[in-house]
């Protein structure tokens, strides 16, 4: 190997584990490895696995495969890694494996395979290294989760809920807007619960005491002066003390809330929480206080015994709700999952065929509301820049997973900055604008 140290790194899967591939990255800097995007050139891979459905494991099987092809000694991380008899069945040449979060152990793994140059905190900004653009970046509050949804098995990959002191994320929000992050994406498995396992016990930020809850999380968060936007929120009531903090422009009126189904004995048999009639009541009520609230959902069909009926249930709750922002999966079974003993399993085709008429009837709603927006005034924060004009994104899209903002006309502008747009036209998923 001679004096090379030189890491490459894959990351795969949700922005937890992108966080987690952060959390690598920036402890292998600091240790004075070099980073490359290349197979060619690193002296070790490390990839960063998703497990949750047979999708995942399939893409991180087939990337640790690639991986082994192109170099040959690679260290295998992530929720795919806790499932460690599939990944060595199917390639029992790597050189180590573990679970999700596991920083500590994959430092080690690297130092025993290739031991590191000295080390020099100088080649590691502040804020760490990041994935993401610099204009945003993910906050992650909590690891694990305390549920028992039947068709997951993400507590038993990620552990129970494990709250971070509340002095710890205000301390790296504020090396990240000092590093110039403008949004803020605060991520768990379950950003509702943040605080609960601690007890809401007080942490100190810049000299003052404050309880570990997610509303106080929030409201010293919007003293950064940033974009704040909350993703997997359970429909607790405590997301109600979060409503009027959004309606006075203290956080983004954006609520990421997984609500999964609505027929009562459907989400009796996922365990899920809440139900259908009281979800409808609350987000009529979340509107009222909070007009401009933009909510978004993820929803199963298929589930095992599902029957047409219940179908109809869901997609008479999806109608009501007038989501702004739905994505919808066919029931995937999942190693280890308890819904996998279930009844009734519904054929794929039927499954499929059910998420195609949920997104029919979600796609003329979304186009509704957008077409609601022509004409409007709105601000907007850039993305991208280039000879054909802006790609943005509003106070209602998230990066990656929600629409844009495409604007036409000339402006002094960089990814990051925020400018006024007037609305001019719309699709089902996008908005087109002109400058205000």
């Amino acid at each position: 190997m001679g004096n090379s140290r030189k890491i490459g790194v894959v990351s795969l899967g949700c922005p937890k584990a992108t966080v987690d591939s952060e959390h690598i990255l920036t402890r292998l800097r600091a240790d004075g490895y070099e980073l490359t995007p290349s197979y060619d050139d690193a002296d070790l891979v490390i990839v960063n696995t998703c497990g949750f459905i047979d999708a995942a494991v399939d893409e991180s099987l087939a990337a640790i495969g690639e991986a082994l092809n192109e170099n040959g000694k690679v260290i295998v991380t992530g929720c795919l890694g806790a499932r460690e008899s599939l990944v060595r069945s199917a390639h029992p040449s790597v050189l180590a494996i573990t679970g999700p979060h596991a920083a500590d152990e994959v430092l080690a793994l690297v130092h025993g395979h290739l031991p590191p140059p000295e080390a020099t905190d100088e080649l590691v900004p502040p804020q760490g290294v990041r994935l993401t653009p610099p204009h945003y970046a993910y906050l992650k509050i909590s690891e694990g989760c305390n549920h028992g949804c039947t068709f997951c098995i993400i507590p038993d990959l990620r552990g129970p809920l494990c709250s971070r002191p509340i002095g710890d994320v205000l301390e790296e929000a504020d090396r990240l807007v000092d590093s110039g992050v403008r949004e803020l994406l605060v991520i768990s498995q379950d950003t509702a619960a943040y605080g609960v396992d601690l007890k809401y016990r007080t942490g100190f930020f810049g000299g003052r005491p404050l309880k570990t809850r997610l509303k106080t999380l929030c409201e010293t968060l919007s003293e950064l002066d940033v974009w704040v936007r909350l993703h997997y929120v359970y429909p607790y009531p405590v997301v109600d003390e979060l409503i009027p903090l959004m309606a006075e422009g203290k956080i983004l009126p954006y609520l990421d809330v997984p609500f999964q189904h609505a027929s009562p004995r459907v989400l009796k048999a996922m365990q899920r929480p809440a139900s259908a009639e009281n979800n409808l009541e609350r987000i009529r009520a979340w509107r009222k206080i909070c007009p401009d609230l933009a909510i978004r959902s993820t929803f199963i069909t298929g589930f095992p015994g599902e029957t047409e009926a219940e179908f109809e249930e869901l997609l008479a709750f999806v109608k009501e709700a007038r989501l702004d922002r739905v994505g919808c999966f066919p029931y995937s079974p999942v190693e280890g999952a308890a819904a996998n003993a279930l009844p009734g399993a519904v054929p794929e085709e039927v499954r499929e065929e059910r998420r195609r008429r949920l997104m029919e009837v979600q796609e003329d709603i979304s186009a509704e509301i957008l077409a609601a927006k022509i004409g409007r005034e709105i601000v907007v924060m850039v993305d991208e820049v280039d000879e054909e004009g802006i790609v943005a994104r509003s106070t209602a899209d998230a990066p990656e997973i929600d629409g844009l903002v495409y604007i036409d006309g000339e402006y002094d502008a960089q990814p990051g900055d925020f400018v006024r747009v007037r609305v001019v036209d719309a699709d089902e998923h996008d908005l087109y604008a002109e400058p205000a």
